[in-house]
């Protein structure tokens, strides 16, 4: 067999306006060039250089109720320990190749814990966290300082810091992991540690706050015995009092005639880094959104990937050419540069707010570092 067969380089001689004439001559030196392993960008540059972001992940929705009744099952089929290390069970975008993939930079899955059980400590160099759309009575030890966890509490954790997960309920919960891996999977970055086999009594019992709490959790101030800025928050729960406080005070805001929503009967707020004011972690930006009934947010794009979990309320969202009804734990897919917009159908019979309350994060704290990042916004962007 010859080398030129045996390459993975496989050039056609194609007759069209922008592809050089076709001639015996062409076809010979495109097997110069399999041969020596080299690809000319004049027949790979629409693929290469398109004129805006082609995605290979395409929009998706996974209903919560679907995942958690399989979670469930996992649950009483599959053991948490050393080798499978969590039950984690991760949204693969149906484009993706089968890979466990919510995009082709975030990893989203569903995590559950049977009561009593323990997922053992590991650290590794992906970023993490942890959000909760139901349930309560597990907490996270992280760095051995016990964090309880609760319904609507967002629980961030930098890469390469000891965790582990501790169940004291009379019942399964389940909540959402976020992470870079498939980001760190492309780059070839990743670490990975086991920790200790098991985490200590005094672990097991939590106080009200966590000693991160205690020390970051007031709002506008930092601890001067603090060093200087730190790439992921020290800071390890973010309650939901307080994001919906943050919440409601922007639309209260906006129905008195001040500015502090995003557009008309939208809110935001984004999680921060308090030894910096920027994003939580260093390759992923979380935000939640409000949007109240009847609202409907401007068709937007962005470089980079979202993915968004529906933590409370219902409505209609559309991602590219496809729309789907949604409400609570439900989770989709917003792929790069995809148009998205979001339309709230929530009445206070679905909804604690009244509103459709949208989870959100996104790898765009990547494409800003590399001055990548671009958004449009429909009605706003020329």
């Amino acid at each position: 067999m010859t080398e030129t067969a045996n390459s993975p380089v496989r050039l056609a001689v194609v007759d069209s306006p922008d592809q050089p004439t076709p001639s015996a001559g062409l076809a010979e030196l495109y097997r110069g060039f399999e041969k020596e392993l080299l690809v000319p960008l004049w027949t790979e540059i629409g693929d290469l250089m398109p004129a805006h972001p082609r995605s290979k992940a395409v929009p998706h929705l996974w209903r919560w109720e679907s995942l958690v009744a399989l979670a469930d099952r996992a649950g009483h089929l599959v053991p948490v320990g050393r080798g499978g290390e969590r039950r984690a069970i991760a949204l693969a975008n149906p484009a993706l190749g089968g890979r466990p993939f919510a995009t082709p930079t975030l990893w989203a899955a569903i995590q559950y814990l049977m009561p009593g059980e323990d997922a053992p400590e590991h650290r590794h160099t992906q970023h993490a966290f942890r959000f909760v759309v139901e349930g309560e009575g597990v907490w996270t030890v992280v760095g051995r300082d016990p964090v309880p966890m609760r319904r609507g509490d967002f629980l961030p954790q930098a890469g390469w810091n000891w965790h582990a997960h501790h169940n004291a309920a009379d019942r399964p919960m389940a909540w959402i992991d976020g992470l870079d891996i498939p980001f760190q999977y492309v780059t070839e970055t990743q670490f990975f540690e086991f920790g200790r086999e098991q985490i200590s009594e005094a672990e097991r019992t939590t106080p009200e706050r966590s000693r991160s709490e205690r020390l970051w959790g007031h709002p506008g101030l930092r601890p001067v015995w603090s060093p200087g800025a730190q790439p992921g928050t020290p800071l390890l729960a973010y309650r939901w009092a307080d994001t919906d406080r943050a919440l409601a005070d922007q639309l209260e805001l906006e129905a008195e005639g001040h500015a502090g929503t995003v557009e008309p009967g939208h809110a935001a707020v984004r999680y921060t880094n308090p030894t910096t004011g920027g994003d939580v972690l260093p390759t992923i930006r979380v935000e939640m959104h409000r949007i109240r009934s009847g609202a409907e947010t401007a068709p937007s794009r962005e470089t980079g990937s979202s993915v968004y979990q529906v933590f409370d309320g219902s409505g209609r969202v559309t991602v590219g050419d496809v729309s789907w009804s949604v409400t609570r734990g439900d989770l989709f897919v917003v792929p790069s540069w995809a148009p998205f917009s979001a339309k709230s159908e929530a009445s206070a019979s679905d909804s604690d707010s009244a509103a459709l309350d949208l989870f959100r994060f996104t790898d765009s704290p990547i494409f800003e570092a590399l001055h990548l990042n671009r958004a449009h916004v429909e009605g706003l962007n020329a």
